[in-house]
């Protein structure tokens, strides 16, 4: 079959949500990432993958909802989907990893950094299993959307200035 004739199934990912997949026919997506971080993970030899939509940094102040809700932190988040991908089949060490959003789009007085607070978040998650992103589209103040393709990992992130390849 010629790559013009198949079929991709899109699957959203909300806020506060996670999708994993090793399905070749499906593309994940998030939209309207401002301070939350859309992260893609996805290791190339299993055709496996996952994009989660994390709104907060940690659950550390509310642990109860980070259990009944990980991927709405990135700390409890990110542990959970990298479980989960070596559940699937997966190996830490040829995961890429990819972000973005991590904007202050509400915040122009940087009183909160959310944005900033979650993506130092996600570094220090990655640092601490020995990996790091491969590519990013974080900070500044524009929404942006991000979508991974399982069938062969590629990243677009689209916002108000276009998009592009990560």
């Amino acid at each position: 079959m010629s790559p013009a004739t198949v079929k991709t199934e899109l699957r959203v990912v909300g806020v506060a949500e996670v999708i994993f997949s090793d399905n070749c026919e499906e593309t994940l997506i998030t939209y309207a990432l401002g301070s939350c971080l859309g992260i893609t993970i996805y290791d190339p030899d299993a055709q496996v993958g996952a994009l989660i939509h994390c709104l907060l940094p940690t659950a550390k102040k509310t642990p109860e909802k980070g259990k009944l809700k990980p991927a709405m932190f990135v700390d409890t988040g990110m542990v959970m989907v990298m479980k989960k991908i070596i559940q699937m089949g997966g190996d830490l060490d040829r995961l890429t990893i990819k972000v973005a959003g991590g904007a202050n789009p509400m915040d122009s007085t940087g009183l909160f950094k959310v944005g900033e607070r979650n993506h130092t978040m996600l570094r220090r998650i990655l640092w601490q299993n020995g990996l790091f992103t491969e590519a990013e589209d974080v900070g500044g103040t524009k929404p942006r959307t991000i979508s991974i393709a399982i069938d062969s990992g590629h990243v677009l992130v689209k916002s108000d200035g276009g998009e592009q390849d990560l």
